[in-house]
């Protein structure tokens, strides 16, 4: 069963914004110079692992610590918290063209709106009260979409009136050639189809991708040519090029899709120093940024965090 938080606040104009599945066009001349610095540091202890970049030279990273976000600038390297978190994570993250960020809540099993200019937490929504890990996100016909790695399902928030009580949440099962992997991590980045007309969800234990109707949750696997998204994790799509995460393979693979998004294949491997497990991934002008979520050295208050500049 979905829930909407009552006791949360949502403006009139909140989910009635045109939502995109893809990353908005960077204007000429707005990006980070070539001295800008190629590792942007966190605070010690943060734990990130989304990002999401608007038409501003800005990135802001979620905390699976507490779920704080942080606001920094692409062109020195310097930022600051900019909403303090509940104590539950901020996993994935997208930017709406209005200026809200759109989180997902991990293992609370839920999802918020966050202001990205005042840090303000806007809207609380919860999807379930079951085990689950609410992953991954991209805004789609207007709509908003999140990935479940625990359960075989997409949650979909439909644009309201202004009334949290009519926000529309639906739980979207995943069928068809999607196969549910126990005590495993699932569904995890999701996209869209250049076409526009469908989803793509990777699986991250078997290295799959899939093609989704989102009206019926329907998956078919898209043909990659033999080629495995092992431990996949966020995607980008920039047209008809899908970036994919291999977080704890530490590189990028950027796949060449068909137009309806059924077949593609591997075109090239990025990979960086900076690189330690890198999870989700945002662009600005011509470059790619990439937190590296360091799952495989143990956390303390004083583990050093960053994101990564790569050329795409």
């Amino acid at each position: 069963m979905s829930l909407v938080r009552p006791t949360r606040t949502l403006t009139a104009g909140l989910l009635a914004a045109a939502l995109v599945g893809t990353a908005a066009p960077t204007p000429a001349g707005a990006a980070p110079g070539p001295g800008s610095p190629p590792r942007t540091h966190l605070p010690n202890g943060f734990q990130p692992e989304g990002i999401a970049i608007g038409r501003a030279p800005v990135a802001y990273v979620g905390s699976l610590r507490d779920g704080d976000i942080y606001r920094a600038d692409l062109r020195t390297g310097k930022g600051r918290v900019l909403s303090q978190g509940d104590g539950t994570p901020s996993v994935g993250l997208k930017l709406d063209r209005k200026g809200r960020l759109w989180v997902a809540g991990g293992v609370d099993g839920d999802a918020k709106v966050v202001s990205a200019r005042t840090g303000r937490v806007l809207a609380h929504y919860d999807f379930t009260t079951g085990s689950s890990f609410v992953n991954d996100i991209v805004l789609f016909r207007g709509a908003a979409w999140f990935t479940d790695s625990n359960r075989a399902v997409l949650y979909k928030i439909s644009p309201v009136d202004g009334r949290p009580a009519r926000a529309r949440l639906r739980t979207v099962r995943l069928t068809g050639a999607w196969n549910q992997v126990a005590g495993q991590f699932n569904a995890n980045g999701i996209s869209t189809t250049p076409d526009g007309r469908a989803l793509l969800v990777v699986q991250s234990v078997t290295g799959k991708l899939f093609r989704v109707n989102p009206r019926s949750g329907r998956a078919a696997r898209v043909r990659l040519g033999g080629y495995a998204l092992t431990n996949g994790d966020g995607m980008l799509r920039l047209r008809r090029t899908l970036y994919v995460t291999q977080n704890q393979d530490n590189k990028v693979a950027a796949l060449r899709l068909s137009k309806d998004g059924r077949s593609g294949r591997l075109v090239r491997t990025l990979r960086s120093r900076g690189f330690d497990v890198p999870t989700t991934i945002a662009t600005f002008g011509s470059a790619l940024y990439l937190p590296s979520a360091r799952f495989t050295t143990p956390p303390t208050p004083t583990t050093r965090y960053w994101f990564t500049r790569v050329r795409r």
